[in-house]
């Protein structure tokens, strides 16, 4: 039902307003709505858009399965492709570790997550549901009632509000969502890692069957495949740099020497399709729900990418919150929202927990100080570990694809 307001702003209602829709979102989204909620998703974006951006690809297979469970899977398992392993080269040499084998045996499931994102919308639209393209949320208001509400731009300009019994907020780390949080509510814990990539989307095939890290001294140059015709790539450069600095030639000359394509085969190289510089961050809200309003996704924490935890931690997340709200709209049990944030954060704890090994193990630090030599020589230790310590490896298999 829609009615006038004298601002002149529409009025909208819904039980369950889902801000962004990403991963977190849509997932929110189709399972609230294959039990009957009352939903809408608010998305600044255009559709094309959201269909194009480019971002994660490496689903756990706990996520896999979640996708599964609740009939979401079919484009993945139609066109994702398993990868079980990942190679480290240093300046020691290099070698292979199929973590597949180790651990508790589980793989990744490589899918663009433009794919996933595409599926997910295709079918809550098929679905019915209520998705709003082009309508960028300001803020969450009155949080802390019984009746919480959305404030709105739509494509053309016009102001919406959106009453709700409950805002989902999965519209990432500058999102209304957290910017509507009043001082106290939450608690936030950050940590800048001081440390910078140049993230690179190559129309090239995959160079390697795996994953591939290299730590070289000029820095960091990481591998990860994405389709058969496309390749992701990372190169670890100075904090501000900009992408537009590094020209296609530069780029593929760098990647070449610090992947040390002389000693173990060239890379195939491609046209540079897209490029971007992230600043390594990590930050986690406590709780992630304030009132009427939880968290999900990038908008309840921020994971830097060298751990490929971020989507299936938010995927994670909307199924556990999904299935609190069920609880709440359908028989009245609130239980499940109650228990939702100290659920989630286990999770998030233990995915920084390893994010934060990762950064530590594929960065050398820089100067001929104590400290520098001190990191450089426990990160060599590491991976020397990594490499001949049967129980390193299945603790680096079990934490590398769990959730």
């Amino acid at each position: 039902m829609t009615e006038s307001r004298s601002s002149g702003a529409a009025q909208h209602t819904a039980d369950v307003v889902i801000l962004g829709a990403g991963p977190a979102g849509l997932v929110l989204g189709n399972l609230l709505l294959a039990r009957g909620i009352d939903c809408v998703l608010l998305e600044r974006a255009d559709r094309a858009h959201l269909g194009s951006r480019a971002r994660a690809g490496f689903l756990a297979a706990n996520t896999v399965r979640i996708l599964e469970r609740h009939g979401l899977a079919e484009g993945l398992r139609r066109r994702g492709r398993e990868h079980a392993s990942c190679e480290f080269r240093t300046e020691e040499g290099r070698f292979r570790l199929d973590y597949g084998s180790l651990g508790l045996g589980e793989r990744h499931t490589v899918y663009p997550q433009q794919d996933l994102v595409t599926d997910l919308l295709t079918r809550y639209l098929a679905d019915g549901g209520r998705l709003r393209f082009g309508t960028e949320a300001l803020a969450v208001l009155d949080a802390d009632s019984a009746r919480p509400s959305v404030t709105a731009r739509e494509a053309d300009g016009r102001p919406v509000h959106w009453r709700a019994r409950y805002v989902a907020g999965c519209d990432g780390r500058h999102g209304a969502a957290r910017r509507s949080l009043p001082p106290g509510a939450v608690r936030r814990y950050h940590r800048d890692h001081q440390v910078s990539w140049l993230g690179l989307l190559a129309e090239a095939p995959p160079s390697l069957d795996a994953v591939g890290y290299a730590v070289h001294e000029r820095g960091f140059a990481g591998h990860m495949a994405r389709t058969p015709e496309v390749t992701r790539y990372y190169l670890q450069c100075e904090r501000g740099s900009s992408p537009d600095a590094w020209s296609e030639e530069r780029i593929w000359d760098e990647l070449a020497l610090r992947m040390r394509s002389a000693d173990y085969g060239p890379l195939n190289r491609g046209p540079v399709l897209q490029r971007t510089v992230v600043d390594l961050e990590s930050d986690v809200l406590e709780p992630l729900r304030h009132g009427a309003l939880f968290l999900a996704g990038d908008a309840a924490s921020l994971l830097c990418p060298a751990a490929a935890k971020g989507a299936n931690l938010a995927v994670l997340e909307a199924e556990l919150l999904a299935a609190a709200l069920i609880d709440d709209l359908v028989r009245g049990d609130s239980a499940g929202l109650a228990r939702y944030s100290q659920r989630c954060l286990a999770h998030v704890w233990r995915a920084q927990e390893f994010s934060q090994w990762m950064v530590r193990l594929l960065h050398a630090a820089c100067g001929p100080d104590d400290a520098a030599l001190f990191h450089n020589s426990l990160r060599r230790s590491r991976i020397e570990s990594l490499r001949t310590s049967r129980s390193q490896q299945h603790w680096f298999a079990e934490h590398y694809v769990g959730v």
